[in-house]
C-alpha cells in the first residue's frame, strides 16, 4: 500500500486546513520544498500536492512552488486544485507532474474528464471529496446533491487511474480514518482508492492494510505528520512501501 505525505499550498507555504475551511489553516512550514525533500529522504515513492488558492481561483496559483518541488524531488508527484481545462493538465505534466488530480471539473464536465485521460492514459486520478457521504466541489466550499458511490460508479475505469477519497468531516481533524465510507466506495468500483482524511495515528494504517486487497492502493497523511502523531518511516516499513531513492 503506498504511503502518501500531503503538502498542501496556500500563498508559497505549507498549511493544513480543518475540515477544508481556508479559515481555519495551520502553516506547518514557508519552505515546502524542503518539506518534499524530508518526506523523500524518509522514503516515500509518492508525494500528494494540494494547490489550495487553485482550488478557489479556478486556475493553478502556486505553479512556481510546484515546479520547484518538482525539480527537488525525484519521486512521484500527485496534484490537484483548480484543475479545470486540458491546457492546465498539460500544463502540469509539461513540467513532469506524474498525475493530476481532477475534481470539481470531473464532476461537473465528463467530456473535459475524457479528454485528460485520452490525453495522458494512465495519468488522471480523480478526486472525490465527501461531505456526509455528498459530493463536494469548487475547494470545497459546495455541496452538491450527488452521493460520492454514485458518482464513483460513473467513472470509467479504462479512463480514470485512481480515486482519491476525502471524507471532509474528518480531514485535518486528528479524528481517525473513515474507514466504513472508504471501504464501501472501494467495493462499489473496480477503480484503485486511495484513502485520505482524517489518519490520526499508526493503528489508522494497520486498519487500513488488511483492505488493500478489496481496492485500497494508498492512504494520503497530512497533519498527523506535521505534528508527530504519526511517524513516516514506521508507516512506510508496515505498508511495505519504502522506497530507494533515485533522483532524476
Amino acid at each position: 500500500m503506498l504511503i502518501i505525505p500531503a503538502i498542501d499550498l496556500k500563498n508559497g507555504c505549507c498549511v493544513r486546513l480543518s475540515q477544508g475551511r481556508m479559515d481555519k489553516a495551520t502553516v506547518y512550514s514557508d519552505d515546502p520544498v524542503a518539506t518534499a525533500r524530508r518526506f523523500e529522504a524518509a522514503g516515500a515513492r509518492r508525494l500528494h500536492l494540494v494547490d489550495l488558492d487553485g482550488a478557489i481561483a479556478g486556475v493553478p496559483v502556486n505553479m512556481r512552488t510546484i515546479e520547484r518541488i518538482r525539480t527537488a524531488v525525484g519521486i512521484d508527484i500527485q496534484i490537484g486544485g483548480g484543475i479545470r481545462s486540458l491546457g492546465t493538465v498539460r500544463q502540469y505534466m509539461d513540467i513532469g507532474i506524474t498525475y493530476v488530480i481532477l475534481g470539481t471539473a470531473a464532476v461537473a464536465d465528463p467530456e473535459f474528464l475524457n479528454a485528460s485521460c485520452n490525453a495522458f492514459p494512465g495519468r488522471i486520478i480523480v478526486g472525490i471529496d465527501a461531505n456526509n457521504g455528498m459530493v463536494a466541489v469548487k475547494g470545497w466550499t459546495e455541496t452538491t446533491m450527488l452521493r460520492a458511490v454514485d458518482v464513483a460508479r460513473q467513472l470509467d475505469p479504462h479512463c480514470v487511474a485512481a480515486i482519491v477519497f476525502t471524507d471532509i468531516s474528518r480531514d485535518g481533524m486528528l479524528s481517525g480514518i473513515n474507514l466504513q465510507s472508504t471501504a464501501e466506495l472501494a467495493a462499489a468500483v473496480s477503480i484503485p482508492v486511495i484513502a485520505s482524511g482524517g489518519v490520526a495515528s499508526v493503528e489508522d494504517i494497520k486498519r487500513l492494510l488488511p483492505l488493500e486487497p478489496t481496492g485500497i492502493m494508498g492512504v494520503i497523511i497530512g497533519r498527523a505528520l506535521y505534528t508527530g502523531a504519526v511517524d513516516l518511516k514506521h508507516c512506510l516499513a508496515l505498508a511495505g512501501d519504502a522506497a530507494s531513492i533515485q533522483r532524476h
